[in-house]
């Protein structure tokens, strides 16, 4: 049987930034009850008062199970060091029996300098590298017989070391994304390994990102 509660959560659960506020408490609960009222009486199936959609939402926001948010905390606070590397190149091919013979031929142009930035993922259909923009004609050379489907230039890469905990605890990327997505940043590309993760952000907003997540720290 459904109850205003049950209800009244699933509702929140659907909407990640709505649910982060809450959690907050950063919303006003009665003009939120307002909004979400139509769709809590149509899932009821009869009329219900503000009040008690308002004693709901106070209930699910005065839940520690629920917002969690305080596990995430204690995660991010121990965030490692943090890793800046600049003047990129992000390019996308589509998969093919030969790509990963010149993908072997790369890795030994790299292996000959070490300063250069090298990271690479692999799809389904397509491949992913991301490299510093002076290994772009050595990339283009090598690979002028696979089909490249997107170059993006001007790039930079930020890195960030997660405590070993990270793996056992629900929500961590969502809450880095969630804020970088507050703060109007796009993600070229997001790499990550178990206790590592790399994005990749234009050049022009990789200064309010890097701030975004070194600011994790110290909530």
């Amino acid at each position: 049987m459904k109850t205003i509660s049950s209800v009244v959560e699933q509702y929140i659960k659907k909407k990640p930034f709505l649910q982060s506020a809450l959690a907050q408490g950063i919303i006003n609960l009665t003009s939120l009850s307002r909004i979400v009222k139509p769709e809590i009486e149509e899932q009821l199936g009869k009329e219900i008062r503000n009040g008690a959609i308002v004693m709901a939402l106070k209930r699910l926001s005065d839940d520690l199970e629920f917002r969690a948010t305080h596990k995430i905390i204690k995660v991010l606070k121990n965030i490692g060091e943090i890793t800046v590397r600049s003047s990129l190149t992000d390019y996308t091919f589509l998969a093919s029996d030969t790509i990963l013979s010149q993908q072997a031929k790369l890795l030994e142009e790299i292996n000959v300098n070490q300063d250069v930035f090298y990271t690479s993922s692999r799809g389904v259909n397509e491949i992913n590298i991301v490299i510093s923009n002076l290994m772009d004609n050595t990339v283009e050379n090598l690979f002028k017989a696979e089909r490249c489907t997107q170059k993006a230039e001007n790039l930079s890469s930020i890195t960030v070391k997660l405590p070993a905990e990270n793996v056992s605890v629900p929500g961590i990327y969502y809450f880095i994304f969630q804020r970088l997505a507050w703060e109007g940043i796009v993600l070229y590309e997001v790499i990550s390994t178990t206790n590592e993760f790399t994005i990749i952000v234009n050049d022009d907003q990789v200064d309010i990102a890097f701030k975004t997540i070194k600011d994790l720290k110290t909530l």
